[in-house]
């Protein structure tokens, strides 16, 4: 099915999704093309894969409801990141709201709630960026995820954040820079 999926352009799924007979499998292929993209952008800003499945849910909840409000302004990747950015960012409100016991740092954090984590391989230079991540200001963190991990151009995240490529090369530079100093002062 993969190749299959990659031979599927936005523009055809979109056409699925514009009649109501194709509709149910225009909104599958959707899924099927974006879902391990999305969550892994989403797990990297939740960390813990309860949350990111969620989050994820919820996100395609809004797609579903949305999908007809999709202008075509920007690429479909890109709103769907965006939706996916805005969801995973409200949880993690919502769940710091709800938090009412202080959380002890050194039980805290990325690297030690993936590293308890089933689905994590520990390697330590991952471990050690991770820690390095966590140090970083929420959206220096997620400028950088989306630019290194998911590798997306300052354009598209331009369109995710609705932000400046100007202002997201600067935060990126600031958390590579930031990330360096962690490494360094670690060794």
């Amino acid at each position: 099915m993969q190749t299959t999926l990659a031979a599927i352009s936005d523009d055809q799924i979109l056409s699925l999704l514009e009649q109501p007979r194709t509709y149910e499998r225009g909104f599958r292929l959707l899924m099927e093309k974006y879902q391990e993209r999305l969550y892994w952008h989403i797990r990297r800003l939740v960390y813990e894969h309860e949350d990111a499945n969620d989050v994820i849910q919820d996100c395609f909840i809004k797609v579903y409801r949305g999908i007809d409000k999709f202008e075509r302004k920007s690429k479909l990747y890109t709103w769907l990141y965006r939706i996916a950015t805005n969801e995973a960012l409200t949880f993690l409100k919502k769940k710091q709201r709800r938090s009412a016991d202080p959380i002890d740092e050194e039980e805290s954090g990325l690297a030690n709630s993936l590293r308890a984590d089933a689905y994590f391989d520990g390697e330590e230079a991952q471990a050690r960026l991770l820690r390095a991540l966590d140090e970083l200001p929420e959206k220096q963190r997620l400028v950088f995820n989306m630019r290194y991990f998911e590798e997306l151009s300052y354009r598209d995240i331009s369109e995710v954040l609705d932000t400046s490529v100007g202002a997201l090369k600067a935060s990126y530079h600031h958390a590579v820079k930031k990330i360096e100093a962690f490494l360094k002062a670690e060794l």
